[in-house]
């Protein structure tokens, strides 16, 4: 029997963690093609990551709604197909049906929070025989955090939660928690969770591997491929200026502009780093409803050419997000799952090819994280560590 890795979702029934579950149980059940899956192709299935009918889907959330109301207001979206979601309806209730409530502020200590979500996460394993489980953050982004000496070192950390207090974002307690229950952990947005250095070192203290941060889904994809264009072409990008809409609960929290501070952070991580040079860079996330699970991008590049002649770009990406990222978090789920039975330890910089903001000191640009990436499955599927 092949081995069973679990997929916990915190956010599970958000629309990411639902658009996943639904293409998780179509592949299973062969009613979607794999379109848009990374591990799939055959120069990362060398690594051999668990298939995808291999995963057993949970989570945490603090929302009440469904998952099969959820996949039906998607679908209603136009994320998927009504028919697809009646198809998997019955997997969707079975899915639900493991979906624990989640962690609120205002209730209890850190401290029990974080055995409660063990407990969770360790009855879970237990229940369906798993080999391992794999936490994936994609709950809604939190604020950008100042850091303090809790946040920096793991014994302060441990001494702060054993007197009561609450030092640790709700991303933080997450992924503290599912340290200490011996699951590793992604960080699909760009709350902190495991880069804060005291939860990186309880990775590495257990011994596990996580990867982050903030999934790579739309413009910034597109930047991390256009950006080097600009570089090694010797051309001189004076400013890249980037307008965003998106509608949905993501848009909705990213209308708070101190929310919005850590994904614009996280957007513009890369840029500077591929073309050489500090780039002139303005950008706007605006929150439009009527968008719904979409979003449009619009970015103008001004940039110099031979003689000092000036010239400019402009494109337009138009997308929907949980389609988007929906696949990228099942592929995370695999190769992360591969990497633990392979023994990574800490931040997977290979993974880097999927998030905005990647942990470690690799590559921005997409080309050379592709290699990246092809260059660890080939050691992993040839029995090296890491």
């Amino acid at each position: 029997m092949a081995p069973r890795t679990g997929v916990w979702f915190i956010g599970a029934r958000g629309s990411v963690a639902t658009t996943a579950t639904v293409g998780a149980l179509a592949l299973t059940a062969g009613l979607a093609p794999r379109t848009g899956c990374v591990a799939d192709l055959p120069e990362v299935a060398v690594a051999g990551p668990p298939g995808v009918d291999d995963l057993v889907i949970g989570g945490h959330d603090v929302v009440g709604d469904a998952l099969p109301k959820r996949a039906e207001a998607l679908a209603a979206g136009g994320v998927f197909g009504h028919e697809l979601a009646r198809a998997v309806h019955s997997g969707l209730v079975e899915v639900d049906g493991r979906i624990r409530p989640g962690i609120t502020s205002h209730e209890g200590s850190q401290r029990d929070a974080i055995e409660q979500v063990s407990r969770d996460l360790a009855g879970f394993r237990a229940a369906h025989g798993l080999d391992r489980v794999v936490v994936i953050d994609v709950s809604t982004t939190e604020p950008p955090l100042e850091l303090t000496p809790e946040h920096r070192d793991l014994d302060d950390l441990d001494r702060a939660l054993a007197a009561g207090e609450s030092p640790l974002p709700a991303s933080g307690v997450y992924a503290y928690a599912a340290l200490r229950a011996g699951c590793p952990f992604v960080a699909f947005t760009p709350s902190p969770g495991p880069r804060l250095p005291a939860i990186d070192q309880l990775a590495r203290r257990t011994q596990l591997p996580w990867a982050g941060s903030d999934g790579k889904t739309g413009e910034t994809l597109i930047k991390s491929a256009l950006a080097p264009m600009f570089a090694t072409r010797g051309l001189r990008v004076r400013s890249w200026a980037s307008v965003n809409l998106l509608g949905g609960g993501d848009g909705q929290a990213l209308a708070d502009p101190v929310t919005a501070e850590s994904k614009t952070r996280s957007k513009n991580t890369g840029l500077g780093s591929i073309l050489g040079h500090p780039v002139d860079g303005p950008m706007h996330i605006d929150y439009l409803p009527d968008l719904g699970d979409w979003k449009t991008a619009w970015d103008h590049v001004s940039f110099e050419g031979f003689l000092g002649t000036g010239m400019s770009m402009q494109f337009t990406w138009q997308g929907c997000d949980s389609a988007l990222a929906a696949p990228l978090v099942l592929d995370l789920a695999r190769l992360v799952a591969r990497a633990h039975r392979a023994g990574a330890v800490g931040a997977v910089e290979a993974l880097g090819f999927f998030f905005k903001d990647p942990a470690g000191d690799g590559a921005h640009d997409l080309a050379g994280q592709w290699r990246a990436l092809l260059d660890w499955c080939a050691r992993i599927g040839s029995g090296e560590r890491r």
